[in-house]
Order: C-alpha cells, then sequence, then structure tokens
C-alpha cells in the first residue's frame, strides 16, 4: 500500500498546483496530440490512455477527435473536476501507475513531464511494464519528457510568480539525481511549502528503462513539431515505445 507522503500525493491535490500551473498553453498540447495521431495512425474509435490526465483537458480534447479515452490520475480532486466530462467515450478514474492497469489501449500516452516522479530507478521500469501490460498488439506508447541537460543549461535558480493574487516563490537547483523546486507561498491565513522532485532523467537513462521493460524506442523526437531530439538545443525528449 502506497503511504501518502510522497510529494505529487499532495501537491497536485491542491488548488494551488493549478493556480500556478494555470498558464499551460492549450493551443500547444493540440497541435502536439494532433501531430502523434498522424504519425502513429491512430484510427477513429481507438482506445486512448491518457495517464496522468490531471482534471482531463487532453483527455477531452481526445475524445473530440474521435477515440474511445479513459483519463488516470492519482488526484483524487482532479478525477472528481474531471468525471463532470465523461460520455460513453470519455471516462476517467483513479489510478497510481505504480499499479498494473485495466483494459487495453491502442495508444497511451505519458504527457507533459508525468514521468520520473519517484525516489526509486527501478519504480519507472516497474511503470513501464505496467504499460506495456496494457497494449494492443503493435500498440504504442509516448514518454513526453522534458530535455533536462537544456534545462539544466538555462536553470533559473530563483523567481516570484503571482498568480491569482498568490505571490509563490520558487527556487531550483540540480544534483547529480534530481531536479529540485521548491515552492513557497502565503495562501488562506497560512504560509505552504511545496517540493516538486524529478529524477534527471537523459536520454540515455530513457533507453535502458525501455529496454529492462522489453520495450522497443522506436522514434524520438525534440518537440511538438516532432522534428528530430537535439540534447543541446531540443526543448522536450519524446519517446515512442512499443
Amino acid at each position: 500500500m502506497n503511504k501518502k507522503t510522497e510529494w505529487f500525493q499532495d501537491w497536485f491535490d491542491t488548488s494551488y498546483y493549478h493556480t500556478l500551473y494555470n498558464h499551460r498553453n492549450d493551443d500547444e498540447a493540440r497541435f502536439f496530440m494532433k501531430n502523434l495521431i498522424a504519425f502513429l495512425k491512430l484510427d477513429q474509435g481507438n482506445a486512448i490512455l491518457d495517464l496522468p490526465c490531471g482534471k482531463g483537458r487532453h483527455s477531452l480534447f481526445l475524445n473530440e477527435q474521435g477515440f474511445d479515452v479513459v483519463g488516470a490520475d492519482l488526484s483524487v480532486n482532479s478525477i472528481l473536476a474531471a468525471k463532470n466530462n465523461e460520455n460513453k467515450t470519455l471516462r476517467f478514474t483513479n489510478h497510481d501507475m505504480r499499479n498494473p492497469l485495466d483494459g487495453t489501449y491502442h495508444a497511451i500516452f505519458n504527457l507533459f513531464t508525468s514521468f520520473g516522479y519517484f525516489n526509486d530507478e527501478q519504480t519507472n521500469i516497474k511503470v513501464l511494464k505496467n504499460f506495456k501490460g496494457a497494449l494492443y498488439t503493435n500498440g504504442h506508447i509516448v514518454i513526453d519528457f522534458l530535455n533536462i541537460k537544456k534545462v539544466e543549461k538555462e536553470l533559473v535558480q530563483k523567481e516570484l510568480i503571482v498568480k491569482n493574487g498568490i505571490s509563490f516563490s520558487i527556487t531550483r537547483n540540480i544534483d547529480k539525481y534530481f531536479l529540485i523546486k521548491n515552492i513557497d507561498f502565503d495562501a488562506d491565513h497560512k504560509h505552504h511549502h511545496y517540493t516538486e522532485k524529478l529524477q534527471y532523467l537523459n536520454l540515455e537513462k530513457l533507453k535502458y528503462f525501455a529496454e529492462e521493460a522489453q520495450l522497443k524506442v522506436k522514434h524520438i523526437f525534440g518537440d511538438y513539431n516532432l522534428k528530430s531530439f537535439d540534447e543541446d538545443k531540443s526543448d522536450r525528449l519524446i519517446l515512442i515505445l512499443q
């Protein structure tokens, strides 16, 4: 049984998380997914798993494109919000990606740096094995991660971001194992502190995890246009696994 002590279980379930990240670009996300749909040659009616899905904005868009979509997330509050958009071909459920999956899918999307949250690397392999176990033959897994080398080179160590009247004081640092972001702010008559902790994962590490999960790396891209990956210049590290 997973204890509710890990940073992502607490932070992602707060309203403050959604306030801080409310600037995320829906147009960019939809552009990326349209490119993925075309590249993977997905057919209308195919089953897609969006994990983790947050409040379901990407699941909803995929469903609008004609796919049978399941959005899954660990956050109880996010799934409660997402369920307002459910229909016959769009369903939302609480799920921890460290646990085996129900259902079978033509594609599993792990989007916008939703990998490498854990304290140990072996859990990443376990997650990929869970994904593989829920794929149809010739199905695809999409891992959309940041390019840690470029992030490290351009790291903003201190930043103040004001959203909805809340001043978020953010500090960042990188060691050989993790990218760590500390977030401090005052809201609702209380001081809050949260930490985001993301594993330092480069292409070599992600290839290793895929190999250990007995998955093949079919394609590697460096942005949402699906251009080739360049370790020095690319914003993203996107892997298509099979």
